[in-house]
């Protein structure tokens, strides 16, 4: 009897009433994953993993202490400093130059434009010590260089040259993000607003740059913080000096090269923290675009 009033009630709660008529449930189970799901799981789990207790790890090795007082060292917050000045010079001037570029390879169609595009994407796959070579033979031994130097216009091993090294090194990620945020907006707007008499100019500013502007948020968060990051071709044009050319990455590389540890572990962690951040960002407004 007992068994069977059991049954009853589990059949009784698989219905259920609606406007005087009964309706039947069924009981939803769950699907197990299939072998080839779990197989890819396991491996995105584990991979995913061994990264974080990677990266957790080298922030958690120096005890506290030691970690507090190498960020609040006077070499630590000097390449702080001037990683922040540097990339955002190096940035506001991206974003100048990328938004009419990006808009014209979106936008105008023109001969050359391939190739154009090829250009502009050549630093995205060149090795960033090689694009330091180029720059530093370029505003060096060069004519060009020469001119600026007999102008009293130092570039090399000065702070302007991480500027120029971080600009030529990521205008094209500023451009790739903001050409992927003009090619999502429909051509449909601009061509009503001039239809209403605006005027190209016009139309640029009060249509496509608001309906873009979460496409160039991203393009900047993430410039910039590839701009605080470059370390290959600032190195080989503006030096590795201490407490004059050292930015984050600068100091991570001198320290480690002389053993001091601590400096090198909290230069990382800043660096860290700012990946973080200027990630986030990103996805925040770029909508999961995948723009590279």
């Amino acid at each position: 009897m007992g068994n069977t009033g059991a049954r009853r009630s589990d059949q009784a709660a698989e219905h259920i009433v609606l406007g005087g008529s009964t309706v039947a449930l069924k009981r939803s189970t769950l699907p197990r994953p299939s072998a080839f799901k779990a197989a890819f799981f396991a491996i995105a789990f584990c991979l995913i993993a061994y990264m974080v207790v990677v990266i957790v790890g080298l922030v958690l090795y120096p005890p506290l202490p030691a970690l507090i007082a190498s960020l609040t060292s006077p070499e630590i917050l000097f390449a702080i400093r001037l990683s922040l000045i540097t990339s955002v010079i190096s940035t506001t001037l991206c974003a100048v130059t990328a938004v009419p570029i990006a808009y014209s390879l979106a936008r105008f169609s023109f001969p050359g434009r391939k190739i154009a595009n090829t250009i502009f994407d050549i630093p995205l796959a060149l090795p960033p010590l090689v694009a330091g070579v180029a720059l530093l033979i370029f505003y060096g031994p060069s004519k060009f260089g020469q001119t600026l130097a007999a102008m009293g216009l130092d570039i090399i091993y000065t702070p302007a040259g991480i500027i120029i090294a971080q600009f030529f090194v990521n205008l094209p990620y500023m451009v790739r993000v903001t050409r992927s945020a003009f090619e999502t907006i429909n051509p449909r707007y601009e061509y009503v607003a001039r239809t209403l008499g605006c005027t190209e100019w016009g139309t640029f500013h009060q249509v496509t740059l608001p309906l873009a502007r979460n496409g160039i948020a991203a393009g900047l968060a993430i410039t910039w913080s590839k701009s605080i990051g470059e370390f290959g071709a600032v190195l080989m044009l503006a030096g590795a000096t201490q407490m004059k050319t050292e930015t984050l990455p600068i100091a991570l590389f001198l320290n480690m090269s002389t053993g001091d540890l601590d400096l090198a572990i909290a230069a990382s962690v800043i660096l860290i923290v700012i990946s973080i951040a200027s990630l986030t960002i990103f996805e925040r407004f770029s909508g999961g675009r995948g723009v590279f």
